[in-house]
């Protein structure tokens, strides 16, 4: 336990001096013979004005998590259905993965135009580029963990009568599931910006709208501060994963602790 608690307290304070020491280099250039604050404003200056502006920043802030979380849980959905189907035979799997790895060749800078153009600048495209951007992940990792089951029990489910669905519910389903928060933690990531792209594509409100207008104003601070912002709201959403793995998987924390126990 104790190993487990110290491995934790580095864990946390580990990227914590990291983050410290890379502020105070940044601080020290930006207040030494840096380009100015109109170019690069030092941290301090980033928070004084991100500060006085922390009702805008929350106000655009708001928008950009409700087409990040509507998209992500779009793409759940989807990635979910789509395992489901890849799943079932090996030739809808042949036929079925190349064109979802297609799709995640498609160019943003394209795709996310054309989507504001057929879909107008509400919710609605943003909502699907979160989700275009995320649910490729999800898809794979599920696959993945589908094809982790374990053989022999498949074979015992099999002989003692159980049908595709059952041993998809009681086996394979299971199986996929620590490779399903592996994906979900990369795709979540993936998530916040997607939707900040989308409003730079066109938006009346949101982060990415209110980095452009800053952006527009020669206010550095402004954006460095939004920038911020939608990196505090991609960590929390990281954190979340963890908070849920842990409630519908608890054994797997049990199962590596016993794995990395002597």
């Amino acid at each position: 336990m104790r190993a487990i608690a110290k491995d934790r307290v580095a864990g946390t304070l580990g990227p914590l001096l990291v983050i410290a020491l890379f502020l105070v280099g940044w601080q020290w250039y930006a207040t030494h013979g840096g380009p100015g604050n109109d170019v690069l404003p030092p941290p301090s200056r980033v928070w004084e004005q991100g500060w006085a502006a922390h009702a805008d920043l929350w106000a655009n802030a708001i928008p950009t998590l409700r087409a990040t979380l509507i998209g992500f849980a779009l793409s759940l959905l989807i990635g979910f259905l789509l395992s489901v189907i890849v799943d079932s035979s090996r030739l809808v799997r042949r036929s079925v993965m190349p064109v979802l790895v297609v799709s995640q060749t498609l160019p943003l800078i394209v795709i996310a135009p054309l989507m504001i153009l057929w879909f107008g600048f509400e919710l609605m495209p943003k909502v699907l580029i979160v989700a275009l951007v995320t649910f490729f992940p999800i898809t794979v990792s599920l696959v993945e963990g589908y094809a982790s089951a374990d053989r022999d029990a498949e074979t015992l489910l099999r002989s003692m009568g159980a049908g595709r669905m059952r041993i998809f519910r009681s086996l394979r389903f299971p199986s996929a599931m620590p490779y399903f928060f592996a994906g979900l933690r990369i795709a979540i990531t993936y998530a916040v910006v997607a939707a900040i792209f989308a409003e730079y594509a066109g938006a009346s409100e949101g982060l990415g709208i209110y980095m452009q207008l800053a952006k527009n104003s020669f206010r550095t601070d402004l954006v460095l501060a939004a920038v911020a912002v939608s990196a505090l709201l991609t960590l929390i959403l990281f954190g979340f994963t963890y908070v849920v793995e842990r409630l519908t998987i608890p054994w797997l924390r049990l199962y590596r602790r016993a794995q990395a126990s002597p």
